[in-house]
């Protein structure tokens, strides 16, 4: 495998200073790091000048959806991952509603496949919490996690029944396997499409409360601590969430979380009009809601950053919220918003953010990524902080453009993702 060494790159220390730094890269591992490599030119087959960019750990996103199989017209392994790759992502990590469902070894297998063959980072596989995700019937979670699953979920749909909840996180625990949880009691939902809230009702269109998320967690995290269960809440929305999930983890309970860009940087009042570029579910919920998420990540309710990357075509989206389905596309944006959101706004630290992108995901799952160690992949982001582009859907990898981001002008843009020790995207030019 061939050598390479990136020289004038700039990495961040624990005191959230940037120093010089050049990495050597052999067999696919940082072999060496630290200033002044340059005697190392002539061992080299490839030298990138980072002419001062930001290096950091490939980052880590617990929470994607590729689609496939099932539904290639709104993504596929290929372009989910290579559109991972253009945001700087290097590990990602999948989720389970496809066709067909990986609900068995099979089917899991199956996907596997497809993911050797078309992924240009490492892509983690959900495996689901029940048959078909909707049904109430228990997969086997100890032949998935002999398998090779290190997670199981039902996102997109919350577990309706406790006793289900109960038993799929007794059988988990049994087997070392997290649960991983898209909160929502359907019950609650009303036909809801967005925020019930001031935005709502002047859009005269039907709310989601939120209690519809916080009850469920509430109702999980008890279950959590009768069984044992490690469990983590997908995409947290709400203030009662933060609280309730903070409360938790002060009373010993094996919880863990996420929280999506989109909901730290916008509100219900950013919504400008019936336009379902901005519907997600989670919704975009009240500033208060906003509020208590920053804080929750600041003092460690919440333990890291996932996108949510939900890709749907342009004429799905083309529709009334009432109609069009929940999601937007998050990959390819999610550095450059949270770096021009917060770290050039002085509310979050650089530190904070790469670590929330890398580290702490991989912490939460237990995974050996999210890390520029020696000795450690060689799986690394090369950003340039300082020049400002347009988020351009012309300029994306995935097939779908889903967002309500175009048209930002943003900075941090993405010069090069190395994965292995292998570039799997460079920016052209």
């Amino acid at each position: 495998m061939k050598t390479t060494l990136i020289i004038n790159g700039k990495e961040l220390n624990e005191r959230n200073e940037l120093i010089q730094t050049d990495i050597y890269i052999k067999n696919g591992n940082i072999q060496m790091k630290g200033q002044q490599l340059q005697m190392l030119h002539l061992d080299s087959d490839q030298i990138i000048d980072a002419k001062g960019a930001l290096l950091t750990p490939g980052l880590v996103d617990v929470h994607v959806h590729f689609r496939e199989p099932g539904f290639t017209h709104k993504e596929t392994i290929k372009t989910g991952s290579l559109s991972a790759a253009r945001g700087g992502y290097t590990t990602v990590c999948a989720m389970p509603n496809l066709d067909p469902v990986p609900d068995t070894v099979e089917n899991w297998q199956a996907v596997e496949r497809i993911i050797e063959k078309d992924a240009v980072v490492n892509v983690l596989q959900y495996a689901t919490i029940t048959k078909g995700l909707r049904s109430e019937e228990l997969v086997d979670y100890k032949a998935l996690k002999e398998a090779g699953v290190f997670a199981v979920t039902n996102d997109g749909v919350g577990v309706q029944t406790a006793g289900t909840m109960y038993l799929a996180m007794k059988e988990a625990a049994k087997v070392g396997l997290p649960i991983v949880a898209h909160t929502e009691d359907e019950s609650l939902l009303f036909g809801g499409c967005m925020h019930h809230g001031k935005k709502s009702k002047e859009l005269n269109l039907p709310g989601i409360i939120s209690a519809t998320e916080s009850s469920q967690i509430a109702r999980d995290l008890l279950l959590a601590e009768e069984t044992g269960a490690h469990y983590h809440v997908c995409h947290v929305s709400t203030k009662e969430s933060v609280r309730i999930i903070r409360e938790a983890k002060q009373a010993g309970i094996h919880v863990t979380c996420e929280v999506c860009p989109h909901h730290l940087i916008l509100s219900e009042e950013d919504i400008p009009c019936d336009d379902a570029n901005y519907k997600m579910n989670p919704p975009l919920r009240a500033l208060d809601d906003q509020a208590a998420l920053i804080e929750g990540l600041l003092d460690g309710t919440i333990d890291c950053i996932a996108t949510d990357h939900a890709p749907h075509t342009t004429e799905e989206k083309s529709v009334s919220m009432t109609e069009a389905p929940f999601g937007i596309v998050g990959s390819e944006t999610a550095f450059s918003l949270m770096y021009t959101h917060f770290v050039k706004t002085g509310r979050f630290t650089l530190k904070q953010v790469v670590d929330w992108m890398t580290i702490k995901p991989a912490d939460v799952f237990g995974l050996s990524c999210g890390t520029l160690n020696v000795g450690s992949p060689a799986d690394i982001a090369i950003y340039q902080l300082d020049k400002e582009v347009e988020i351009n859907p012309a300029d994306f990898e995935s097939k779908s453009i889903n967002t309500p981001f175009i048209g930002e002008k943003v900075l941090a843009e993405t010069l090069y993702t190395f994965v292995n020790g292998e570039i799997v995207w460079a920016k052209e030019g």
